[in-house]
C-alpha cells in the first residue's frame, strides 16, 4: 500500500493542515510497456505551489481537488518496462506527492548521485539554481561594479542570486527576516551587507546605508512593503526582476500598494516578471555553469531537510513562516 497527499480543500489565506488529506492506494498493477515504477526519495516544497491551490487562471493549471499535489521530486526506479530507464536509476521531475507511483517517463531526467547529493538536483542544480542564474543574467543583465539587492535573500533562490552577483563583480545586499539569516548571508554566501526587515525601524533608511550608490538591480522574491521600500533607491536604468511575491500569496483581498509607475518612469527602469521555463532553451548552458562554479567552490548552498513523507504539508506551510534556510526539502 502506498500513501499519497491530495488537496482536500482550497486554502483561504494561509494554508492549514486541514487543506490536505492522506490517501492510501494500492499500486500493485503490472506495468505496461513504456512505464516505470518509482519510489520517491526527496520532495521539494516551494512557495509557488500556493498559487496552484487557488482555482484561478495562471501560467500553470491549478491543482484539482481530491487529486495528488505535484512538485519537483527525486525518485528511484524500482521497476521498468521503459528502455530509457533501468532499475536503480535516479530521476528528477514533476511528480505526485506519493510514496510510489507509475510514470511513462515523460519529463523525467536522470540524475547522478555520484556527482552531487541527490537533494542538490532539486536546488542548486535544479529549478532553484536555474531560476537564480537565468533571472539575474537574462533580465538583470549585471555589469561589474553595480549594486544588487535581493529580497528573500536567505531562501533557496535568493542565496544563489547573491552568490552569482558576487562572482559577476556586483556589490550585493540581502534582505532577510532574522539576525541568524543575515549572519548566514554575510559569512557563508559572501553578501556585502544584510538587512533584517523584522527589526528594521526604517527600511528605506537602512537601504540607503547598505546601498549608498543606489540600486541597479533588484531581485524580488517577496513583494509587499519590502519591495516598495526598494523603489525609493533605484538608479536610472535599474532592472527589477520579479521572481515571487511570498509576502502577499496568502492575502484574502488584493493588497493596496505604492504605485510603481512614477518610479519606473523617473528612472527609465525596467520591471519584468518571469517564470524559469521562459528560458528552457538555456537550461543546459545554465546547469553547466552552475555545476562548474559548484565544483570550484565558488558557490555553495544551504538546505533545510525535513524527514518523513507525512511532514510534507507542514514543511510547505513552514515556508510562509520563514522557517527554512535555503531550499526546503522533505526526505522520504
Amino acid at each position: 500500500m502506498e500513501k499519497s497527499i491530495v488537496l482536500k480543500s482550497r486554502p483561504v489565506g494561509k494554508p492549514t493542515l486541514s487543506n490536505f488529506e492522506f490517501v492510501t492506494d494500492n499500486l500493485n498493477r503490472n506495468l505496461n510497456v513504456g512505464e516505470l515504477r518509482l519510489e520517491t526519495k526527496y520532495v521539494s516544497v516551494d512557495p509557488y505551489l500556493r498559487g496552484r491551490m487557488n482555482d484561478a487562471k495562471s501560467y500553470i493549471p491549478p491543482f484539482e481537488l481530491n487529486k495528488p499535489i505535484q512538485s519537483g521530486s527525486i525518485a528511484k526506479v524500482i521497476e521498468s518496462k521503459n528502455e530509457n530507464f533501468a532499475v536503480g536509476d535516479y530521476v528528477s521531475g514533476m511528480l505526485d506527492w506519493k510514496t510510489k507511483q507509475v510514470s511513462s517517463g515523460t519529463g523525467l531526467i536522470k540524475v547522478n548521485p555520484n556527482k552531487a547529493p541527490l537533494s542538490a538536483y532539486l536546488g542548486i542544480l535544479g529549478m532553484t539554481g536555474l531560476t537564480a542564474y537565468l533571472g539575474l543574467t537574462q533580465i538583470g543583465k549585471p555589469v561589474a561594479g553595480e549594486t544588487l539587492v535581493v529580497s528573500g535573500a536567505a531562501g533557496a533562490v535568493g542565496s544563489v542570486v547573491g552568490q552569482i552577483g558576487k562572482i559577476l563583480g556586483l556589490s550585493v545586499v540581502g534582505i532577510a527576516g532574522t539576525d541568524e539569516k543575515i549572519a548566514l548571508l554575510k559569512n557563508k554566501f559572501g553578501f556585502d551587507a544584510g538587512i533584517n526587515y523584522n527589526t528594521s525601524t526604517d527600511l528605506k533608511a537602512d537601504l540607503a546605508k547598505a546601498a549608498p550608490k543606489g540600486i541597479d538591480i533588484y531581485f524580488d522574491n517577496v513583494g509587499g512593503s519590502i519591495s516598495e521600500a526598494v523603489l525609493y533607491h533605484i538608479n536610472k536604468f535599474a532592472r527589477i526582476i520579479i521572481c515571487g511575491a511570498i509576502a502577499v500569496y496568502n492575502e484574502k483581498e488584493i493588497p493596496k500598494s505604492t504605485s510603481v509607475q512614477p518610479f519606473l518612469v523617473k528612472n527609465s527602469a525596467l520591471m519584468q516578471g518571469f517564470i524559469v521555463s521562459n528560458y528552457a532553451d538555456k537550461f543546459s548552458e545554465a546547469i553547466k555553469q552552475l555545476a562548474s562554479w559548484l565544483a570550484q567552490d565558488k558557490i555553495t548552498y544551504t538546505e533545510t531537510i525535513v524527514d518523513g513523507f507525512d511532514q510534507i504539508p507542514q514543511a510547505f506551510i513552514d515556508l510562509f513562516e520563514g522557517k527554512n534556510k535555503g531550499k526546503m526539502i522533505v526526505k522520504i
